[in-house]
């Protein structure tokens, strides 16, 4: 009976030590994370609420702002541009993001082979991503010059191809700006997927080869599987990257032909910085947000953001 009770307190206080220790362990996370909830609740948080409640309004910057109600949102619902420039943010995403993301894939499996100079083509893949947008419309605006001159229309030329105006054709406007964001965006995505093939255990990889598996059987059904939590991160950000392009259709087409080429963002700078219609521009951003996050959930739900899910 003393064995029995001895033991039962040794577990007690076992369990009551462990509990200690994991308290202990959430207030140190808590006190740790701090620093960052404070920055998150002032410079997003905050301004978040604040736009919701201002798109509610009437503000032109010079008065002060009234109550509007629904009434922004009611104009939203009418605005053609508005929804012309969300499907070309769809557009851009539905093409854009898929295709910048396999291609960064690929360059990721080939860079992790242990190629010779492999250091070089990283940093010339990932250069764009660190390259002024300012500086990379500079020379898209020479590749997709209407002249013969423009990089574009030489290559058609070389082809017996008529030039095009690139830009200007409300055809092709937006297709070369697609091309633009899938280049600039390669970069990120492939040092992202390189650094999660680098956890791969070598181990499933020679598992497979005992099994007989070739390099494509290899590639979808170890590699993609093993890179999902990495494939999740990179699809939410692309898409949040492509529905923030503002400097890049600012610079190149400044959303025309007739808005052919006009995003979300554009029009919000429009609405708050020429139209001084701070309230119209504030619940356009809610709207941009909600959108954001709906596309979120949904990339949740297709890619999944664990092994688990």
């Amino acid at each position: 009976m003393t064995n029995v009770t001895t033991t039962s307190s040794g577990a007690a206080t076992s369990r009551a030590r462990r509990g200690s220790s994991m308290r202990a362990e959430k207030m140190w996370g808590w006190f740790l994370t701090l620093p960052s909830l404070i920055h998150t609740v002032i410079w997003i948080g905050i301004p978040v609420v604040v736009a919701i409640g201002m798109s509610f309004t009437d503000y032109d910057i010079v008065q002060a702002p009234t109550f509007a109600g629904l009434a922004n949102y009611a104009e939203i619902l009418r605005d053609e541009v508005f929804w012309k420039a969300l499907g070309n943010n769809a557009l851009m995403a539905a093409f854009g993001v898929p295709i910048s993301m396999f291609i960064a894939l690929i360059a990721a499996v080939a860079l992790n082979q242990g190629l010779k100079g492999q250091g070089f083509f990283r940093t010339m893949i990932f250069m764009p991503h660190v390259t002024a947008t300012v500086a990379i419309a500079m020379i898209w605006l020479w590749i997709y010059s209407g002249d013969p001159s423009g990089l574009a229309n030489r290559a058609l030329g070389f082809f017996g191809l008529a030039p095009q105006n690139w830009l200007t054709n409300g055809d092709l406007a937006l297709p070369a700006v697609i091309v633009v964001t899938i280049w600039q965006g390669i970069g990120l995505k492939m040092l992202i997927y390189l650094a999660a093939l680098q956890g791969v255990s070598k181990e499933l990889y020679e598992a497979a080869d005992v099994d007989g598996a070739s390099t494509i059987q290899k590639f979808f059904n170890v590699t993609i599987p093993m890179l999902r939590p990495a494939t999740f991160f990179v699809l939410v950000t692309s898409i949040i990257a492509n529905f923030q392009t503002f400097d890049l259709v600012y610079n190149l087409t400044n959303g025309g032909p007739a808005n052919a080429t006009t995003v979300i963002t554009y029009q919000i700078y429009v609405a708050a910085f020429q139209q001084f219609r701070m309230g119209y521009a504030t619940a356009q951003s809610v709207i941009l947000l909600l959108v954001l996050v709906v596309l979120t959930i949904i990339s949740r739900r297709v890619v999944g953001g664990t092994d688990g899910d």
